[in-house]
């Protein structure tokens, strides 16, 4: 629970700088927050994962371009930018490379059958690809406000994840059982021999 808070920081920040001023400001203040937050993980030594490294590239340029063009297309692309760079990464390392990056990450503390993996992996990659699109509806149809995409940036595409979270959990412990069942013929036809 710690590193989830610790890693909303920016977004939070983020939030809380828009209400009190405005996009730009809350531009600065996230990019700054993010920059600190991998520099204070450097001077504890704490180890520095991929994903956090790539989020904070994609706040430095889609960030950084909102500051110096003064446009803040470019900071309401970032979501969907991030979003759609997961599911790129996911989708062609199974693709080119023959991996499930999922199973790459997981597997050594979750047993499920490679068909479940690949569902997995490509229910991750729709669902990426799903919340990018709608962050661009949100921030571009015209229908909404500056303000009310703030809101769903920060909120909306957070409690997007969470229930997609919790039905992936679900649907892993179907899985995760279906995998221990198997091993477990496996292990008893092994002993048979």
């Amino acid at each position: 629970m710690k590193k989830f808070l610790f890693d909303l920081f920016p977004l939070l920040l983020f939030f809380v700088a828009y209400r009190f001023a405005d996009i730009q400001t809350a531009t600065a203040v996230a990019v700054i927050a993010a920059v600190l937050q991998i520099l204070w993980m450097r001077a504890r030594r704490q180890p520095i994962e991929m994903m956090q490294w790539l989020t904070l590239g994609i706040i430095v340029v889609f960030g950084g371009a909102t500051l110096w063009l003064n446009e803040p297309a470019f900071i309401k692309w970032k979501p969907t930018a991030l979003y759609w760079l997961f599911a790129a990464a996911l989708l062609g390392a199974r693709l080119i490379r023959g991996q499930n990056l999922l199973k790459k990450l997981l597997g050594e503390k979750v047993s499920m059958p490679d068909h479940a993996w690949d569902k997995m992996n490509a229910s991750w990659v729709l669902f990426f690809l799903a919340a990018g699109a709608l962050n661009l509806y949100v921030a571009f149809s015209g229908h909404f406000s500056e303000e009310q995409w703030v809101t769903f940036k920060v909120f909306g595409l957070m409690i997007l994840m969470l229930v997609f979270v919790v039905i992936q959990s679900v649907w892993l412990g179907r899985h995760m059982q279906e995998g221990a069942a198997s091993d477990g013929k496996g292990a008893a036809n092994d002993e048979n021999y």
